[in-house]
């Protein structure tokens, strides 16, 4: 089946019922067994410029094609961000109370870096606003299930995402290698849990996730 590229027609909505900036959002990561969750935001404005051309959800890109579009991601969004929350912090706190803690430092980034987070509402991929209970001062959230498929800002915010965690396993892979993090970047295969049964779990690895792998992949 033929999935359409994202548009901006709901940021363009959502410019005309008065929200000056929206915040595109998506998170990376979420499922990993080893390294940190990551939190993407690209804000965009009103009287936004066509985004650029083949950008779509990360998933639905190759590595080398993602690699290509984040700088220009980068350079359409008004302002862009990436919060991280560790494999020990997933540990202590649990994934979703993780995730609003990645988001929460990416606000402050957009913050930092003078972004008008205050006059935003933030787009979130999904049914489920894990940001609002975790990142206090949040600005409004508008969740939207397959936003980083169908807007262009959100995609953008998975793509930027994507490409700064999966920069940082690779490096990681160096300092730490034997688990094939240049590969499966911290994501659960065959050959990871091989290694894990091997080596033994690193300190990038999320403790409390080990115990619950696949029958297929034992």
């Amino acid at each position: 089946m033929t999935v359409a590229d994202p548009t901006l027609r709901v940021e363009r909505s959502m410019h005309r019922e008065g929200v000056r900036f929206v915040i595109g959002c998506d998170e990376v990561g979420r499922g990993a067994i080893a390294g940190p969750v990551a939190v993407g935001f690209s804000v965009v404005g009103v009287g936004v410029k066509a985004h650029p051309a083949g950008l779509r959800d990360s998933k639905m890109l190759s590595e080398k094609r993602r690699e290509e579009l984040s700088p220009l991601a980068h350079k359409w969004s008004l302002f862009a961000a990436v919060g991280l929350a560790s494999a020990l912090e997933v540990d202590a706190i649990g994934i979703i109370s993780a995730l609003g803690l990645a988001g929460s430092r990416a606000l402050q980034q957009l913050r930092d870096a003078g972004a008008p987070v205050d006059e935003a509402v933030v787009l979130l991929d999904g049914s489920h606003d894990w940001l609002t209970p975790h990142a206090p001062g949040a600005p409004r959230v508008r969740t939207l299930v397959k936003a980083d498929r169908d807007c262009a800002s959100v995609a953008a915010a998975s793509v930027i995402a994507k490409v700064h965690r999966d920069r940082i396993m690779i490096e990681a892979d160096d300092t730490i290698p034997g688990y094939g993090w240049k590969g499966n970047k911290g994501y659960a295969s065959a050959g990871h849990y091989a290694a894990i049964d091997e080596l033994g779990p690193s300190e990038w690895h999320r403790q409390t996730w080990l115990h619950e792998r696949p029958p297929t992949l034992f």
